[in-house]
């Protein structure tokens, strides 16, 4: 475990030695599609809940 912490210490200090506009960029493109995963993941767990409650949405 040790080894991992030491691994995102060094991508952290990698990312935070960034000039501003890389920095910028390489957050949206890991949080956009992150988002969009979390997001769709709520979908289906909100529809699987209300479907088994005899509520389901359908499309």
């Amino acid at each position: 475990m040790a080894s991992v912490g030491e691994w995102w210490d060094s991508v952290e200090l990698w990312i935070a030695g960034l000039p501003f506009i890389p920095q910028f960029v390489l957050v949206l493109a890991v949080l956009i599609p992150v988002g969009f995963g979390i997001a769709w993941l709520l979908d289906v767990l909100v529809n699987a809940v209300l479907a088994a409650l005899g509520r389901g949405f359908e499309r």
